[in-house]
């Protein structure tokens, strides 16, 4: 660095400093406000970039030219840079047999706070749907393929880090990116190495999008799912229906049994979906399965949900049936917490020093994302919903961010990691 550039960084670095040392969060910070303005175009550009690689969840190939791409900017910026290739997967029900690689980066300070950076590089779409939806401006928005769920997120942690450099600012001790490959098929492969990083960080930030308000969450809902599987015995219906084992009946049975089984007023719910049995009209049913949609909003509820599944099949209408069922934790629920509650207590009176509102949410809008695979064993504070305001993700003719939110958005995080450095959460 040129001895004039280290003289303006210095300055830039007193400035915001002096200012946000201050007894009152009234007042913008000038220095970091004007960076984050000069940050827009920059960040705009690094979101074509990404919306130009099409990275489907079962994309390898995409989803590895696209780690590529995100690897070399970090690389650039100054993290120590690793792919994470996903060992222990978490096998579900459409789990494919290899899924995409995680980018990790760690850049070191000169602090004690450990924070951690979370979002997803992969997305819903099908291979070819790019040439039809390219990446484009139109008006106050920017619309593309993922750009909303969630290479926007991507974009503002890179361009996050770059003011922080620009800014001359080390204050933390760690501060760790993890970008996931594997988000949208409910993280087999991510989710063990989100939670294993996250357990000793003093604070994860997660940048799903803000909705199209702006507004952090401190709570998710969890998706949980159960299969269930009846085996029978055929026979023909109607020379010898007494030689069978009628799987349908058994599946029947456990249905009625199992109906019963939602909380509302806790946020629990079971719902049977799916069913098939049988093969052909005259043919006694062999084998019989069904499917349910589970959801809570606490993870003790879906141990209990599958502990009190588990007992009830033993309760057969067929003893000569073999019934079995599987239940997946497709996805944990994030619960707020006091740690949560404060830091995004933090987050909007940074955001009023701007003069733009927030709104933190407590309670689950009904989907599910990685921040709750971080919050699994960290005390530390795990906020949803740092990424820019937008709408339309997973649809491949409506998907948008704000373009007037990311400057608001980069002040936010830029002033959030520096104060959670210097222990001003308070």
């Amino acid at each position: 660095m040129l001895p004039k550039q280290r003289r303006l960084q210095s300055a830039l670095l007193a400035a915001a400093l002096a200012i946000a040392a201050g007894p009152s969060l009234a007042e913008p910070v000038t220095a970091i406000q004007d960076l984050a303005q000069q940050e827009q175009q920059p960040l705009l550009d690094t979101l074509r970039d990404l919306v130009s690689i099409e990275s489907g969840s079962k994309d390898l190939e995409g989803l590895a030219k696209i780690a590529d791409l995100i690897s070399s900017r970090l690389k650039q910026l100054g993290g120590k840079v690793e792919l994470i290739q996903p060992a222990d997967i978490y096998r579900m029900d459409d789990t494919p047999e290899k899924v995409g690689a995680m980018v990790k980066a760690e850049f070191q300070g000169t602090g004690k706070a450990k924070i951690m950076l979370i979002a997803h590089m992969d997305t819903v779409y099908l291979r070819g749907m790019l040439k039809e939806q390219p990446f484009r401006i139109d008006g106050d928005k920017a619309y593309g393929l993922g750009i909303a769920d969630d290479k926007h997120g991507i974009a503002t942690i890179l361009h996050t880090i770059a003011l922080l450099q620009k800014l001359g600012f080390k204050d933390y001790g760690t501060l760790t990116v993890l970008i996931n490959g594997d988000e949208e098929i409910s993280s087999p492969g991510g989710r063990s190495t989100i939670t294993q990083v996250a357990s000793d960080q003093d604070v994860v930030l997660s940048f799903e999008g803000g909705g199209t308000d702006g507004s952090v969450r401190l709570a998710t809902s969890g998706i949980g799912a159960a299969y269930l599987t009846v085996q029978g015995k055929s026979s023909h219906a109607g020379a010898r229906p007494e030689g069978g084992v009628n799987a349908l009946y058994e599946l029947s049975h456990q249905l009625l049994q199992l109906k019963d089984l939602s909380q509302n007023d806790r946020g629990l719910k079971l719902n049977w979906t799916v069913s098939q049995a049988g093969t052909n009209r005259n043919v006694i049913p062999a084998e019989a399965t069904a499917q349910a949609d589970a959801r809570a909003l606490k993870v003790s509820d879906f141990d209990q949900l599958q502990a009190t599944l588990q007992e009830r099949i033993k309760n057969q209408l067929l003893p000569d049936a073999k019934v079995q069922l599987k239940f997946e934790v497709r996805r944990p629920p994030l619960e707020a917490t006091d740690a949560s509650r404060k830091l995004s207590g933090h987050a909007k009176s940074i955001y009023e020093e701007i003069g733009v509102p927030m709104k933190v949410l407590e309670a689950p809008n009904g989907g599910g994302t990685d921040a709750a695979f971080a919050a699994l064993k960290t005390k530390g504070a795990v906020v949803e919903g740092f990424g820019l305001s937008g709408f339309g993700s997973h649809s491949n003719d409506a998907e948008y961010v704000q373009i007037g939110s990311i400057a608001p958005r980069l002040y936010l995080t830029t002033r959030l990691i520096m104060d959670v450095s210097q222990d001003k959460v308070k």
